[in-house]
């Protein structure tokens, strides 16, 4: 199967989902030819913006969705991650580095994304991320 250069999926809120995810970033990166070190950093940061929209977003709520689109460009890749959840206030995220934060099980998802993506930004009150990543092609 030939993946267009723009797709949308829509999940429901199930953790299992992220394998539909997992699938879907192996599919684009193996037909585009994504380099291995682009895929580590693409796999995880959008397997973690997904999972923060089912858990944090739609509060693992199945009934509500979250929709993944993503745009293909020779040299770059964006994702758009849609929750049906009210938002969060992104702009103060405890730093999970912090001494007092490193024990802590929960905080590290959006500063991955920022540390593997090569452009974040949060839309609709935080209910929206975007990835973009350069694939130096």
């Amino acid at each position: 199967m030939s993946i267009p250069e723009n797709k949308s999926l829509t999940i429901s809120s199930k953790t299992e989902n992220i394998v539909v995810v997992e699938s879907l970033i192996n599919e684009i990166c193996e037909n585009f030819k994504i380099s291995e070190d682009h895929y580590g950093n693409i796999l995880v940061a959008l397997t973690e913006a997904v999972n923060n929209a089912i858990q944090h977003g739609n509060k693992s709520n199945p009934n509500k969705n979250i929709n993944i689109t993503f745009n293909i460009r020779p040299d770059h890749l964006s994702f758009t991650i849609k929750d049906e959840g009210p938002g969060f206030d992104y702009s103060h995220i405890p730093d999970p580095t912090a001494p007092e934060n490193i024990e802590k099980p929960n905080g590290r998802g959006v500063f991955l994304m920022k540390n593997l993506a090569d452009n974040v930004e949060f839309e609709d009150n935080g209910s929206t991320v975007k990835l973009d990543f350069k694939t130096g092609k």
